[in-house]
C-alpha cells in the first residue's frame, strides 16, 4: 500500500498538518493535546485499514484479469452494493464476458473453416486420382482409339463434377456464414419449379421417367429467386437420381393459411429410417445413395430455405417412394 506514491504523500501531509494540529493545542492546553493525539491515531488507523480493504479488493481483481488472459472461465464476480469499485467490478465482468465469447466465436470459425477445407480436400482426392491414372494411360501411344476417347470423356466428367462440388460448396459455405445477403421479391411458385425442371428434363428423358406436374397461376411467395430455385432443384434432382428408370416425378402445390408448399414425390426404393435423421447432412451418403452422389444437395437447400423463412421435410416408405415438401411460411402480423 505504502508503495503508492500519492498514498505517501497523503500519509506525509496527513501527520504533518496532525503535528501542527497537536502542537497548537498542546501549547493551549497540555488535556486538549492528549485528546488530539489520541483521534490522530484513530483517525489514522481508520484510514489505513480502510485503504489496504480496498486495496485487496483491487488486488483480487487484477487476479482475476489475469485468470481471465491465462484462458480460464469467466467467473461472475458483480455484486449489488453501491460505490465505484462495485461498478468497475460490473464493467470489467461485462467485458471480460464479451471477450470471452468473441474468443469462443473465433475458435468456432476455425474449426468451421478447418472442417469445411477437410471436406473439400477428401471429396476432391478421388476425382484427382482418378484422372491421375487414366493421364499416365493416355501417354501411352500404343493405347487404342476407342480406349483414349473412353479415357479422355471419363476426365471431362471427373472436372464437371469437381467444378460442381467446389462451385457448391463454395455457395454452402457463403450462406452458412451469412456472407450472402437473400434478396425479398414476390415469386411465382409454378414460374419457379418450372426453371428448377429445365436443366432436369434431359436427364429425366433419358431415364424414361414420368413427370406430373400441377400448380396454380396465382400462387406467390417472398424470397430471392435464383437462390430459391436452386434449392428446389436439388430437390427435384435427388428424386430423379433416386427413382429408377420408368419410375415417376410427382410435384404439386398447395396453399394454407399458414404457408405455401410445394410437394415432390418420386416412386423410388426410398429412404430407410436410420438414414433419415441424417439426409439433410453435408456429405452424407445413405444405403441407396448413388455411385456418384456427393451428399450435398439436399443440405444446401435445406441451408437456402431456412435463411428465407422457409423449410423442407421429407417423409419416405421403403419400396414406394420419397415425399419432400417445401413450406414457404406467411409472415404473422
Amino acid at each position: 500500500m505504502l508503495k503508492n506514491k500519492e498514498i505517501r504523500k497523503l500519509c506525509m501531509y496527513s501527520v504533518m498538518i496532525s503535528i501542527i494540529g497537536i502542537t497548537i493545542l498542546w501549547i493551549i492546553d497540555w488535556k486538549a493535546g492528549i485528546v488530539a493525539i489520541a483521534m490522530v491515531i484513530l483517525l489514522l488507523s481508520c484510514f489505513f485499514l480502510f485503504t489496504r480493504k480496498r486495496y485487496q479488493d483491487i488486488s483480487k481483481l487484477a487476479y482475476y484479469l489475469a485468470s481471465v488472459y491465462s484462458g480460464q472461465p469467466t467467473m461472475d464476480i458483480r455484486d449489488n452494493v453501491e460505490g465505484e469499485l462495485s461498478i468497475l467490478k460490473n464493467d470489467i465482468y461485462k467485458v471480460t464476458l464479451t471477450l470471452s465469447e468473441q474468443s469462443t466465436l473465433l475458435k468456432r470459425d476455425k474449426q468451421y473453416l478447418a472442417d469445411t477445407l477437410s471436406n473439400i480436400s477428401h471429396q476432391l482426392k478421388t476425382p484427382l486420382a482418378s484422372m491421375f491414372v487414366m493421364a499416365d494411360l493416355l501417354n501411352n501411344p500404343s493405347l487404342p482409339k476407342d480406349k483414349r476417347e473412353e479415357f479422355l470423356g471419363k476426365i471431362i466428367n471427373q472436372l464437371k463434377r469437381i467444378e460442381w462440388l467446389v462451385t457448391s460448396l463454395l455457395k454452402l459455405s457463403k450462406i452458412e456464414v451469412q456472407s450472402v445477403i437473400f434478396k425479398k421479391e414476390l415469386l411465382s411458385v409454378k414460374k419457379m419449379i418450372n426453371k428448377a425442371l429445365e436443366p432436369l428434363l434431359v436427364t429425366m428423358e433419358l431415364k424414361n421417367q414420368e413427370l406430373s406436374f400441377s400448380c396454380k397461376e396465382d400462387l406467390f411467395v417472398y424470397g430471392d429467386g435464383n437462390w430459391t430455385v436452386e434449392a428446389i432443384l436439388n430437390v427435384i434432382k435427388n428424386g430423379i437420381e433416386h427413382t429408377p428408370a420408368g419410375g415417376r416425378i410427382t410435384i404439386s402445390c398447395e396453399e394454407t393459411p399458414l404457408y405455401t408448399q410445394i410437394v415432390i414425390t418420386d416412386s423410388g426404393k426410398g429412404i430407410s429410417p436410420e438414414d433419415a435423421p441424417h439426409i439433410f447432412e453435408r456429405f452424407y451418403k445413405g444405403k441407396n445413395a448413388g455411385v456418384d452422389s456427393i451428399g450435398i444437395g439436399l443440405a444446401m437447400s435445406k441451408t437456402i430455405l431456412q435463411s428465407q423463412n422457409a423449410d423442407v421435410f421429407m417423409e419416405s416408405q421403403i419400396g414406394v417412394g420419397t415425399t419432400f415438401k417445401i413450406k414457404f411460411y406467411k409472415q404473422m402480423i
